[in-house]
């Protein structure tokens, strides 16, 4: 049974899980920062909770590919309120703090914050595994190559599978080591993958398993989506649906979505289907 310990309960993954995304940032590819004021991240939080989502993942920098880089001071100042805020309206409401840089993870942990969701698994803030260690919070630890900035250009493999198998072998070892007891994996679909590499991916998720943690998958409306069915990321919401299905299919254990509803209706359909004998 693979569970996790938010703020000491206990998360049964064995059914999946749901994890809407509230961007607080101006230039976020698809919802284009709609959120990024605190009345609006209200509402889409009590919506997102209604429809049945677990988590919400709160991010303050766009990682888009080539988003504008931002202080850390700014993005503090972007996550910190709405975290405070949300839980003083939904205080059972698990918060995951979406970033790559330990001082706002740590921030956002102390204003109410329960997982930290890191784009790089630590890769470009080298305190970051000691501080998620030292806060025993859950880990979610994304594969991605270079930076938000450069990573398009870093998007070549050998075998994409094996490489972020490979590179998952390491992170978990390097985190164990350091006490992080929950780590959640994130293959990273569009992080320095082109879309066929995403969609080799999804192809290959279960293989993933061999490593004996959850899985969260993150293709919400993504290029992989639109650009292969020539239509825009508003468009995306059908073909998102079904990339859903297949991942849950293969294994995945939490959606990160900017559709809650939809989302859980995946799960339940796959969840029925599973267990029908």
């Amino acid at each position: 049974m693979q569970t996790i310990n938010c703020k000491g309960t206990l998360i049964d993954l064995t059914t999946p899980r749901v994890m809407g995304i509230i961007n607080v940032t101006p230039d976020s590819f698809y919802d284009g920062g709609n959120t990024t004021n605190i009345k609006t991240a209200l509402l889409q939080a009590e919506q997102m909770l209604t429809d049945g989502a677990t988590f919400l993942d709160i991010g303050g920098y766009s990682s888009r590919p080539n988003a504008v880089n931002i202080s850390e001071e700014e993005e503090i100042a972007r996550v910190t309120p709405v975290i405070s805020e949300i839980l003083k309206n939904f205080p059972t409401a698990l918060i995951s703090i979406d970033t790559f840089r330990s001082q706002v993870a740590k921030k956002a942990i102390e204003a109410g914050a329960c997982i930290i969701n890191d784009i790089s698994g630590g890769s470009l803030d080298t305190k970051m595994l000691k501080t998620v260690a030292s806060l025993q919070v859950p880990y979610i630890a994304m594969h991605m190559k270079g930076t938000p900035q450069n990573m398009t250009e870093k998007a070549n493999y050998d075998s994409v599978t094996k490489e972020v198998i490979f590179y998952f072998t390491q992170k978990l070892a390097e985190a164990r080591k350091l006490g992080i007891n929950d780590i959640i994996i994130d293959p990273g679909f569009g992080f320095a993958k082109t879309a066929d590499h995403s969609f080799e991916l999804l192809n290959n998720l279960e293989l993933l398993k061999s490593l004996n943690v959850p899985i969260l998958a993150g293709v919400s409306r993504k290029s992989m989506i639109y650009k292969t069915l020539n239509i825009s990321a508003k468009e995306a919401l059908n073909g998102t649906s079904v990339l859903h299905t297949i991942a849950l299919q293969k294994g995945a254990k939490i959606l990160r979505v900017h559709d809650v509803k939809e989302a859980v209706e995946c799960v339940l359909l796959v969840t029925k289907m599973n267990s029908a004998h």
